[in-house]
């Protein structure tokens, strides 16, 4: 019998061009959405709010959590990354269309740049891909069109595969993110809130949430959104780490403690995983508005930061493990 492995690609597997497409479609679906909100803690009101979504996208279905989305978009892109041992930028992640429960995303993967790192006598020989991840839905509408860069190992230690491109230039910065809600009306929200979040927001504003966020049900996150990356599954040597869209998912539950009048994430400046999460941490932000500009219809863009720390046990030190900045929508 003729046996193989089947598994992802190597760093050294890897030529500039290559496209992975072979995820499955997936439909988001009110299950999903359920799932995936009990799991990250789903506080947006339009993501909740089924009538108010409706009223102030004008759309027939609604909002789907924007977490969801994105969450969703990486997982489909993990055919290349199964053996990633870290993710270390994302760029350009803008929304292009808000989608809505009942749409069915589609992602493609493409290799756009590949540099082998130095070798290291205290680490096996690794490898850094840029992926250029377009997701769309099934009338071929562009939602999201980003850029990452994962750490591969070597599959040939000795190998060495001459690849030096320089990652600086991969990507590009987000691009007016208001341009997602140019057709929304944000009057029926702002008179669904309470007189207490109608409120003007302060830049140079700084939060320290009280109470942390236990990580629950992380590889059934994992399998929710198709993430195949085996470090979040397989323990073998002790070291199954949490998908970094699960932090950054509870990290935007407790930013939308601090702003409940947040309607949705526009657009991410940046994400940096700092340090490892494990199952069973507890995770705890500070919320930084670093800017505020208006938006349309009245609105307001606020340029927020979020830094998470998690800790393994009563009394254990915390360690920094997020740095988040992006850009969300206030009534």
């Amino acid at each position: 019998m003729n046996e193989l492995l089947a598994e992802g690609p190597y760093f050294d597997d890897l030529s500039l061009g290559d496209v992975f497409d072979t995820a499955p479609p997936a439909t988001l679906t009110e299950a999903a959405a359920a799932v995936h909100g009990a799991i990250v803690g789903e506080r947006l009101r339009l993501a909740l709010d089924h009538d108010l979504s409706r009223r102030v996208t004008g759309e027939a279905a609604p909002l789907a959590p924007p977490s969801l989305v994105w969450d969703l978009a990486i997982g489909q892109s993990t055919p290349v990354t199964h053996h990633v041992r870290a993710n270390l930028f994302y760029r350009g992640l803008a929304f292009r269309r808000a989608p809505a429960l009942g749409d069915t995303l589609r992602t493609r993967t493409e290799v756009v740049g590949l540099r082998q790192n130095a070798p290291r006598p205290d680490r096996a020989p690794t490898g850094l891909v840029a992926l250029r991840i377009t997701t769309v839905d099934q009338a071929d509408r562009t939602v999201l069109d980003f850029w990452r860069c994962a750490m591969l190992p070597m599959r040939d230690p000795s190998a060495r595969t001459g690849h030096a491109d320089d990652l600086s230039r991969v990507g590009r910065g987000i691009e007016d993110p208001a341009a997602l809600v140019a057709g929304w009306r944000l009057e029926p929200f702002r008179e669904s809130l309470p007189p207490s979040l109608r409120r003007n927001l302060v830049a140079d504003t700084r939060w320290r949430l009280v109470g942390g966020d236990v990580v629950s049900s992380a590889p059934e996150l994992a399998r929710l959104t198709l993430n195949i990356a085996r470090t979040h599954h397989d323990d073998e040597a002790g070291t199954r780490l949490v998908y970094g869209g699960h932090t950054i998912g509870l990290a935007l539950t407790q930013a939308v403690r601090v702003l409940p009048e947040m309607l949705t994430v526009l657009a991410w400046h940046g994400c940096d995983h700092t340090g490892p999460v494990r199952e069973g941490d507890t995770l705890t932000s500070t919320v930084e508005a670093q800017g505020v500009e208006p938006g349309p219809d009245g609105s307001r863009l606020a340029h927020l930061r979020s830094l998470v720390t998690a800790r393994s046990g009563p009394g254990d030190e915390s360690r920094g493990v997020l740095d988040w900045r992006y850009v969300v929508l206030l009534p």
